[in-house]
């Protein structure tokens, strides 16, 4: 994990990585100068006492600190700035994979979690490459420095102190064990919690509005709990590291200084050497707890960077096809040629459906709860790949173009809009991003949307709140219909788009809608049939195949037609016989329409 990732980014980083390694080294060599220094300055000064030697020596000192200021300052902001960088490099990277994989991802992973997951993974990259830029370039180097002057000045005291290297690294090796089991635990318990919190705070109204607070409240607490229990776990074993390494290093601090004060006290040696040896060896001692902890570090920063590259690695299922042609649309004529299609491991949705969406006309799709109407519009889009058939417009097999062609050519109204982040304008100018003012303002008068985003605090540059919370469900679906029209698209795909509106707004709609769809095909997604009566043709699914098809007036004519009963019930429910509110199934048809009978 760590040669691919130093193979992908260390081109782009040399010359930092140079500064901070230059900067390391420095730090390093003037840390064990402080060590060396320690023999002349006790020998000379308080020994000898030797006047002239204080000027150079407090040179030497000061030189030291000076110098290794300046040099440690430029690796941590060197260090820092590449690390930020290769934060907000992943990011951009993490987003454009995530942009490229399909539709049925996102249906399978919680978006709150997946957000919070990349949130907290994307800083292992970053701390893995510190750690081991620091590690080997700063700690590695200068415990070699201080380990030299060790030898130099005694070579029987430095192999006693070094035996203590054994059992600190066989500590290591446990609790780097028990480290990498817990980690990747404690990141998903902490991403899972994170995303809780944020899908709870976007659904505040629900959760109000059902008295969820204290429910929510005991169901984050406990994942809050087992995070801190998780958290306290990683604590407990990697901080274990701390009292075996001190008890190691005071042993042999212990020993060290007993020996040198009886060769000093008995055999009347110079204490310089010996100082100079304890300095080094004090000093010596964080730099080798540091790599010890190092290993520590490395592996819950591993476990990031693993899940990081988990994500990266998922190869988008639904790719263009080798060859793939740009999409040159003319009429926007779409015929769906038996057409099957299943998610996965479930029942068919659609089943040799079959029919055709005539260039520059409207075609309704008409059907019950499940029929199959939106997974066919999604196949349009090819946010999923069909099964067995093809779909094709003008002629072009959707499955041999590209996606941004084909998509480039559709413009989409959903049945539940959606705002994003900016302003009214930004969230209008998405359609197309190339739309003057002129033409976003055009397009939200046909919308019927102009009057209401003139009369906001700020007009069209109003901010639109998470999700479009400071408009209405109306306004927003405006602002949407809006964003359709800007696209200026061969083919238009309205999914109950007046389903929010009022019926003043809705008429409106529906008259610039006319006007939209003129010499368009547009294919509408119905739920109430009285948007659909003046339709060109109208498609009746039902369990995943075609019914019937035909125009309003040839579909009424027909009394006992699937099409005329569901005209019948939305009857009734106009009356307020039935609730609107409850999806309309096929099987309960004839039971509804017995009932309006019987009233």
């Amino acid at each position: 994990m760590l040669r691919r990732i130093l193979s992908e980014n260390s081109h782009d980083y040399r010359g930092s990585y140079v500064v901070a390694i230059v900067c390391s080294l420095i730090v390093s060599g003037t840390t064990a100068f402080t060590a060396w220094i320690m023999a002349p300055m006790v020998n000379q000064i308080f020994y000898e006492r030797r006047g002239d030697a204080i000027v150079w020596i407090c040179a030497g000192f000061m030189a030291a600190f000076v110098l290794r200021g300046f040099a440690g300052y430029g690796q941590a902001v060197t260090l820092a700035k590449i690390g930020n960088n290769l934060v907000a490099r992943y990011q951009k990277r993490i987003f454009d994979h995530l942009m490229k994989l399909g539709v049925g991802f996102f249906n399978d992973t919680r978006s709150g979690r997946l957000a919070a997951q990349v949130n907290e993974n994307v800083g292992g990259i970053r701390d893995l490459l510190s750690l081991t830029l620091t590690s080997i370039a700063r700690d590695a180097v200068t415990l070699i420095g201080l380990v030299g002057v060790m030898v130099y000045q005694d070579p029987v005291l430095s192999l006693s102190s070094l035996l203590i290297g054994p059992p600190l690294i066989w500590a290591v090796v446990y609790l780097t064990r028990r480290v990498r089991r817990i980690t990747r635990d404690s990141v998903l318990i902490n991403s899972r919690l994170t995303g809780a919190v944020q899908e709870a705070t976007q659904g505040i109204a629900i959760v109000k509005a059902f008295t969820m607070e204290d429910q929510l409240a005991r169901h984050i607490g406990a994942m809050a709990d087992t995070a801190e229990q998780r958290n306290n776990k990683i604590a407990r074993v990697s901080e274990r590291l701390s009292p075996i390494s001190d008890m190691l290093a005071g042993l042999a601090v212990t020993a060290v200084i007993a020996y040198s004060g009886y060769r000093a006290l008995v055999l009347g040696q110079p204490p310089g050497a010996v100082f100079s040896f304890i300095t080094a060896l004090i000093l010596a001692y964080d730099p080798a707890r540091r790599l010890a902890r190092m290993q520590v570090g490395m592996e819950r920063a591993l476990v990031n960077a693993r899940m990081i590259y988990e994500l990266l690695d998922l190869e988008p299922q639904q790719g263009d096809a080798p060859g793939a042609s740009v999409a040159k649309f003319t009429t926007g004529e779409v015929r769906f040629d038996n057409v099957s299609f299943r998610y996965v491991e479930e029942a068919p949705v659609l089943k040799n459906l079959s029919f055709t969406a005539a260039a520059g006309k409207m075609t309704a799709i008409v059907g019950a709860s499940g029929a199959g109407k939106t997974t066919l519009v999604a196949l349009l889009q090819r946010f999923y790949d069909v099964e067995a058939g093809t779909i094709t417009i003008d002629g072009q097999d959707i499955a041999k173009v590209t996606k941004q062609s084909l998509r480039g050519s559709i413009a989409y109204v959903s049945q539940s809009p959606y705002l994003f982040e900016g302003s009214i304008r930004d969230n209008i100018r998405y359609g197309r991003p190339s739309a003057t003012d002129a033409e976003i303002e055009d397009a939200a008068r046909l919308a019927a949307a102009d009057e209401f985003i003139r009369a906001q605090p700020q007009g069209y540059d109003t901010p639109v709140g998470e999700n479009g919370a400071t408009l209405s469900g109306g306004q927003r679906q405006r602002v949407s219909i809006a964003r359709a029209i800007v696209r200026k698209a061969p083919i238009l795909l309205l999914d109950e788009a007046t389903s929010a509106l009022d019926n003043e707004a809705e008429a409106r709609v529906q008259e610039a809608l006319t006007h939209v769809m003129a010499g368009r095909t547009t294919i509408v997604i119905a739920h109430r049939l009285s948007t659909v009566v003046n339709a060109d043709h109208i498609v009746v699914l039902e369990d995943g195949r075609l019914v019937e098809e035909g125009t309003h007036a040839s579909l009424m004519a027909d009394p006992h037609s699937v099409y005329s009963r569901f005209h019948r019930i939305q009857g009734v429910k106009g009356l307020g016989l039935v609730d609107d509110s409850a999806p309309i199934q096929t099987s309960d048809i004839e039971t509804q329409t017995i009932a309006r009978s019987t009233i």
